[in-house]
């Protein structure tokens, strides 16, 4: 496939407009004031299907031609573009399936399921998920559509920082984005490009997941072992994509680990002061900022992304208890 450029995140801008919500930018004096510098926070738990995915696999499916989506699409998901997927499909009368981890979150398998998905359980533990993807489109006759190693759906992750930027006036100087896979920071490096900000990209990972700080270090994609704790059950990608990593190796400035305490922290920080509930996976960039990880901008703000919302209700609950 050939890798999204700029162009291609303001084309997706252009094709989704209208279709999902623009969420509006935070901020909070108490978020400035931890962070030592203005903080802009995007808030995609607020999108429609609760988290960022919406963006690339809504892209992906408009893309599709009419025979394509005759075919239906198909895909392999932890929950949020599974769900994101269904989502998509529905809206312009496509069929989905869903593969996904038997030991998914109750909260996104049954949102897919609203969305009119079939779901695939999988084994997380044993089964590889590049492969699975494939082989299911082939099986069912299906359009394949990633959750990050597409161009559309690079592109259309973009779109959420290029609202950002756009938004903040371009007075943006470090932009902080979850990475599993690097699809929503590979986009976000895009948007940045796009938007000709100065703005520094910065991949952020669950301690354990840290395959993208890693491979930028060796300047070539090194694997997670898997044997990392599941609690950032959305970044759960076993090593960067085909696509999402040369860009992100050209374009990063840098990449943060944190660690669940810091996660948790964040958690509790967003809905406390920021009213917002954030999934523990979608809580990694707010987690890096307060935790001192990302570096002050010498102008400007700095931009977080906050990718997703559907948190279970039980973890969630128990995250708050602890603080």
């Amino acid at each position: 496939m050939t890798p999204p450029t700029p162009e291609d995140v303001r084309a997706a801008a252009a094709r989704l407009s209208g279709r999902i919500r623009r969420t509006q930018l935070l901020t909070h004096p108490l978020l400035d004031q931890a962070a030592g510098c203005r903080v802009l926070v995007k808030p995609e738990p607020l999108q429609i299907t609760g988290s960022f995915k919406l963006r690339g696999a809504l892209n992906a499916v408009l893309r599709l031609d009419a025979a394509q989506r005759a075919r239906g699409a198909v895909s392999h998901s932890s929950g949020n573009h599974g769900q994101a997927l269904a989502a998509a499909a529905a809206m312009v009368g496509a069929r989905a399936l869903i593969a996904m981890p038997a030991d998914a979150p109750a909260i996104k398998r049954q949102a897919t399921e609203r969305w009119g998905a079939a779901i695939l359980p999988f084994d997380r533990a044993t089964t590889d998920r590049e492969t699975l993807g494939p082989r299911l489109a082939a099986e069912r006759g299906a359009v394949l559509i990633p959750p990050y190693d597409h161009p559309d759906v690079i592109a259309g992750q973009g779109t959420a920082a290029l609202e950002l930027l756009e938004d903040a006036g371009g007075e943006v100087g470090v932009l902080a984005a979850c990475t599993g896979g690097g699809g929503l920071v590979a986009g976000t490096a895009l948007a940045v490009a796009a938007f000709g900000s100065p703005a520094r990209v910065f991949a952020v990972e669950p301690e354990g997941w840290d395959d993208t700080a890693r491979s930028l270090a060796a300047g070539t994609r090194v694997a997670n072992d898997g044997k990392g704790e599941g609690f950032c059950d959305s970044l759960l990608s076993m090593r960067p994509g085909e696509l999402t990593f040369p860009i992100n190796r050209a374009r990063l400035a840098g990449a943060a680990v944190v660690t669940r305490a810091e996660v948790e922290a964040a958690m509790r920080f967003a809905f406390l002061h920021l009213k917002i509930v954030a999934e523990p996976g979608g809580a990694v960039a707010l987690a890096a900022l307060l935790a001192g990880k990302l570096p002050r901008p010498e102008r400007g703000a700095v931009g977080v992304i906050l990718s997703g919302g559907n948190a279970d209700p039980a973890l969630f609950a128990e995250v708050l208890r602890r603080g």
